[in-house]
């Protein structure tokens, strides 16, 4: 029971990562220590499952598909997302620094854990990382689009987004920020919009269903150089978790108030002194949220 309230609690933690854009709640799985095996859990379904379905049934499939892991680590992020939406919400439109302080923080944490992981580090790795955080850095300078609203084209949203999301570093509500998907996305979640959120999550299944085998092969047969891609992917999305930003342009939100809406980096002493203190603090709080976190998770293998 212990084992799966924390596989549960690292499930809210990985749920409360995706609502904010530029953190990937695959960066949490990855550094807790349950990477290898949500990916094994995904790609456990196939057509073979439903042939023993017939033979073994619902237990037997259960077991085959780390049933009791997946039920754990979903109810939490569907938990943590649903709960903590709102909250995030009004934490990002009214005390935004606050929040990109702690998520640095807690990036910062992950690139020197996720560093550690790297083997050997020979030109392939440092090519590998070099071409992660080029990647990463230019998709946090690519503008937000406008909001969509086009059934198939939240659908396709939602299967490009949860590829992000399952990869550490990329942040797939970022990616929805750029389609224009997020704020609406934000919006029905906290309207509870029941045929929003059922035909997003319907792509999220597709897309995850299929990009997690690409994934795990790569993991299997280049762990090491895609864990460097991984952590350039990480070092890359710090341009967008930098907590001091100037409004360029805003939005109306769903209750007609004026909120950021494009914004570009600016160094501290643009606001004033408590403002960097407490930014400070919350970025050394993410930093030992991490460093607590890794402390109960099992070793990840390269095998």
């Amino acid at each position: 029971m212990i084992k799966w309230v924390l596989v549960f609690l690292k499930g809210m933690a990985m749920g409360a990562a995706d609502v904010v854009p530029g953190v990937s709640g695959g960066t949490i799985a990855f550094i807790t220590g349950i990477y290898d095996d949500l990916l094994a859990s995904i790609n456990a379904f196939n057509l073979n499952t439903l042939k023993q379905l017939k033979t073994d049934g619902v237990k037997g499939v259960w077991k085959t598909i780390n049933g009791n892991f997946l039920l754990a680590l979903f109810s939490g992020i569907a938990l943590s997302f649903l709960s903590l939406a709102k909250v995030f919400k009004y934490l990002l439109e009214n005390h935004p620094n606050m929040v990109w302080g702690f998520f640095f923080g807690l990036v910062l944490g992950s690139i020197y854990l996720v560093s550690k992981m790297i083997a050997t580090w020979d030109w392939q790795a440092f090519v590998a990382v070099l071409v992660g955080t080029v990647v990463s850095y230019y998709l946090t300078i690519i503008q937000p689009g406008g909001e969509a609203s086009a059934w198939w084209f939240i659908f396709i949203s939602g299967a490009i987004a949860i590829c992000a999301m399952i990869l550490p570093g990329v942040s797939g509500s970022f990616i929805l920020l750029i389609l224009g998907v997020y704020y609406p996305m934000l919006d029905a979640v906290s309207s509870m919009d029941i045929v929003f959120i059922a035909i997003l999550g319907s792509g999220a299944i597709i897309g995850l269903l299929s990009f997690s085998r690409f994934l795990k092969w790569l993991l299997d047969k280049y762990f090491n150089v895609t864990v460097a891609v991984l952590l350039g992917f990480l070092i890359g999305s710090l341009n967008k978790l930098w907590p001091w930003k100037h409004t360029v342009s805003t939005r109306l939100n769903s209750h007609n108030v004026e909120v950021p809406f494009i914004q570009e980096n600016v160094m501290p002493s643009a606001v004033i002194e408590p403002q960097i203190a407490s930014v400070v603090i919350l970025l050394l709080v993410g930093i030992a949220v991490i460093v607590v976190m890794s402390k109960f998770a099992p070793k990840q293998s390269d095998d």
